[in-house]
């Protein structure tokens, strides 16, 4: 059964008339309501993933949990559909099992808060925020197993229920799931911050609403939302064809030595709605990688790719929803079945947005990016302290770390840079005050951004010295399949993990591993994956790769992959240059707009000699349903 919201006043807001002025405060305080839920939140929060990276989402609603402000698209929607209960005044909600959302959130560790906005009776809007708790139980240390074959093992599993009804706190629930977690302490305090955060949004709308009457405001979200599905209705039409084009791409491994896992999708226009199928994708994994894509996700990861491309000064809400229709096979990656594990998604996810580029790109090329979206690298650090000020506390980290952003028409991709626009990295002195390690090198990978025109941003080198023994996770990817590059633009380097032991010996370890026992002395260095080039590389300007050797993004070696001849102090000889140039051009066949690199047979040869691990075995699935009816 649905939602039933309870109003005291059920009177319908009157449509009038707003005027371009009035609109645009609005619109602009409730971006600053927006941003203001962001500042309570760091504020607020104790976790690094949240206070310092910024792994939360906040959104503002309208009274039917349409996006109008946000950053991650509207999950409301899955929720008020799934909820078997009422919604009141003085209510607020708390969940985070994928399942009963429909994937609003996409993995048990994500919290969601939702708190419905009454003013004089009637619900008038939805605040919202949901973060990443970086413990919620479960077999390992921050609840991520790479292993896990059902969601069961990932974790405590909150249902929505009411952490407020009618204004009373219910604090024997948060005893209950706060018991659960390894770390009580930041977990409490960040849901207190995402419950803050929700407040005070809450009390910026009514505040809109107090100034300008309710009617004004409820009128100017709809325009809001009304002008977004104008705009997108445009871009849709400029930039997808009615002929089907499609794109797949993949996620290298699942942890347990299988893989890659393909991603498919097509794209094509049926008058003013685009249609997105993912049929062609793999069946789910028997371990975490899945994906619960829901379709007001995937709706919102597209509207938002596109307005970035194409017109970044639309306010990104969730009104064009209706020009989109998105298709999911069940059991497959991305819509798995209960009870599959969904802890390591982040993959699929990061992926998702390197296939909308590689659909977008193909009617309008000069829009085109290369990959580099591709994962979210996780790092866990876990153990007894031993430093004097805190001896013998337990002390666990997780951090997320950066690759390379692709090369785009207008430019170089940025280098180690967040995949989403509101995060960032935690700081060094942070991390060395809070946590038994050292930082020893924290800079970009030379050469791993694909070359190009435009070049693939660098992945980062990131050397961690561990000062106490403990146990270590990592979650990455991009290791096996190359990010591609496009237009003429070469792939960019893989991923690849090292730990130097205090012994002297050097061992390579896997993207995807749990419970590495690492001693006191021990480095581990951190290498992600660089972004595809865009543009033809022979055509970048020689002194502009001169200057890189000097800055120290490419080396001497890597800028004859730009035709460019130069020594290490980063002096070009133009004649050899002119030389090099003249063979490379007459040498190569003519280009494609993707290149991908080595197929993934050919990548299964080299996989061992190129990067030190066995390749992945490809996945065999088997039809139960059908083998059960043959029997």
């Amino acid at each position: 059964m649905p939602a039933e919201i309870i109003q005291e006043n059920t009177a319908a807001f009157d449509e009038v008339a707003i005027d371009p002025v009035t609109l645009d405060i609005i619109e602009n305080a409730l971006r600053n309501a927006r941003i203001e839920m962001d500042a309570t939140l760091v504020r607020t929060a104790m976790s690094p993933g949240i206070r310092e990276q910024g792994d939360a989402f906040p959104l503002i609603a309208d009274p039917a949990g349409k996006m109008i402000v946000g950053q991650f698209g509207s999950f409301i929607d899955g929720f008020l559909r799934q909820f078997d209960g009422t919604i009141e005044d003085g209510d607020m909600i708390f969940l985070s099992d994928p399942y009963s959302c429909e994937g609003a959130i996409s993995h048990s560790n994500d919290w969601l808060v939702l708190l419905p906005v009454y003013k004089d009776g009637r619900l008038l809007a939805w605040t919202a925020m949901f973060g990443h708790q970086s413990d919620i139980g479960g077999k390992v240390v921050g609840s991520m197993p790479i292993d896990a074959k059902s969601i069961f093992e990932e974790g405590v599993r909150i249902p929505p229920v009411k952490i407020w009804k009618k204004g009373e706190y219910n604090e024997d629930l948060m005893k209950l799931v706060m018991h659960q977690t390894r770390k009580p302490d930041w977990c409490q305090a960040d849901l207190n911050a995402l419950i803050a955060s929700c407040r005070v949004a809450a009390r910026r709308v009514i505040e809109m609403a107090e100034r300008f009457g309710d009617d004004v405001y409820i009128s100017a979200t709809r325009e809001l939302l009304a002008r977004n599905h104008r705009a997108m209705k445009a871009l849709i039409a400029q930039a997808v064809a009615e002929e089907p084009v499609s794109f797949e791409d993949y996620v290298c491994d699942d942890g347990l030595g299988y893989g890659p896992y393909k991603i498919k999708c097509t794209m094509w226009r049926e008058g003013d709605k685009v249609i997105l199928d993912f049929d062609g994708t793999d069946p789910q994994s028997a371990a975490s990688i899945n994906f619960y894509l829901n379709e007001n996700m995937f709706k919102m990861f597209f509207g938002i790719y596109m307005i970035m491309v194409f017109d970044p000064q639309i306010l990104f809400n969730d009104g064009f929803y209706d020009l989109i229709d998105v298709r999911i096979p069940e059991g497959s990656l991305l819509k798995p079945q209960f009870p599959a594990a969904l802890s390591g998604r982040t993959h699929a996810l990061g992926r998702i947005f390197d296939i909308l580029g590689g659909l977008l790109g193909q009617k309008t090329p000069e829009f085109l990016n290369a990959a580099g979206f591709s994962s979210s690298p996780h790092l866990f650090y876990s153990g007894w302290d031993n430093r004097e000020s805190r001896e013998g506390e337990w002390f666990q980290l997780f951090q997320i770390g950066f690759g390379g952003i692709p090369g785009r028409p207008l430019g170089d991709g940025p280098d180690g840079h967040s995949l989403w626009p509101g995060f960032t990295n935690v700081p060094n002195e942070f991390l060395e005050r809070y946590f038994p390690l050292r930082i020893e090198r924290y800079e970009t990978e030379p050469d791993s951004g694909g070359a190009g025109l435009h070049r693939g941003g660098n992945g980062i080198h990131m050397t961690y010295r561990f000062l106490a023994d403990g146990q270590i996770a990592i979650h990455d990817d991009r290791w096996f399949v190359p990010p591609w590059g496009v237009n003429g633009g070469q792939p960019g380097k893989r991923a690849r993990k090292l730990i130097e032991r205090a012994d002297g010996t050097t061992e390579i370890v896997g993207n995807k591993v749990d419970d590495v026992e690492v001693r006191a002395g021990d480095q581990l260095h951190f290498i992600t994956w660089g972004g595809g080039g865009w543009g033809d590389p022979l055509e970048r300007d020689p002194q502009a790769v001169a200057r890189e050797i000097r800055e120290g993004l490419v080396t001497a070696e890597g800028a004859r992959d730009y035709g460019v001849v130069a020594d290490d102090d980063g002096v070009v000889d133009e004649p050899a240059t002119e030389s090099l140039r003249a063979e490379m051009r007459g040498s190569r066949k003519a280009g494609e707009v993707f290149n991908f690199g080595p197929g993934i047979e050919e990548l299964r040869a080299s996989c061992e000699d190129e990067t030190g691990l066995p390749a992945p075995i490809q996945p065999e699935w088997h039809d139960h349903q059908a083998a059960e009816a043959a029997e």
